[in-house]
């Protein structure tokens, strides 16, 4: 189970995530991260949470394989938290493969998702670039 603190429930958030963050698409999912710009890091002060949100659509397959799907995206983004900047939105969407995709393939894709947007934002911001 993800932590209540970490989890993205409001609508406006996902929107949020999706709209204004980066991607990053792979076989099974495409992840969309948003770093939490409107916090600044005050020494001292507490830092808000990572929060993820899911999304799995009917094209998963049913009730129980969506349930199924969501869990294991839960449990692995559960696990790879200390690893997404404080206050970030991330969003993973599943995509119509994930349903017959064992926990492994899973998480092989998001690691490498999320690989690919903690490395784009640390250069990609030094550098001045925008990376979409």
């Amino acid at each position: 189970m993800l932590p209540t603190e970490n989890r993205l429930r409001r609508r406006q958030d996902f929107a949020e995530a999706v709209r204004r963050g980066r991607r990053a698409g792979r076989p099974l999912l495409v992840v969309h991260l948003r770093r939490d710009t409107t916090h600044p890091h005050v020494p001292g002060e507490r830092t808000p949470p990572a929060r993820a949100g899911f999304v799995v659509s009917k094209a998963i397959g049913g009730a129980v394989e969506r349930n199924l799907v969501k869990r294991r995206l839960r449990h692995l983004v559960r696990e790879r938290l200390l690893r997404l900047p404080p206050g970030s939105l991330v969003v993973v969407r599943a995509l119509p493969g994930a349903g017959s995709a064992d926990h492994a393939q899973l998480a092989l894709d998001l690691d490498a998702a999320l690989s690919r947007l903690l490395d784009r934002d640390t250069h990609g911001e030094a550098e001045g670039r925008v990376a979409r």
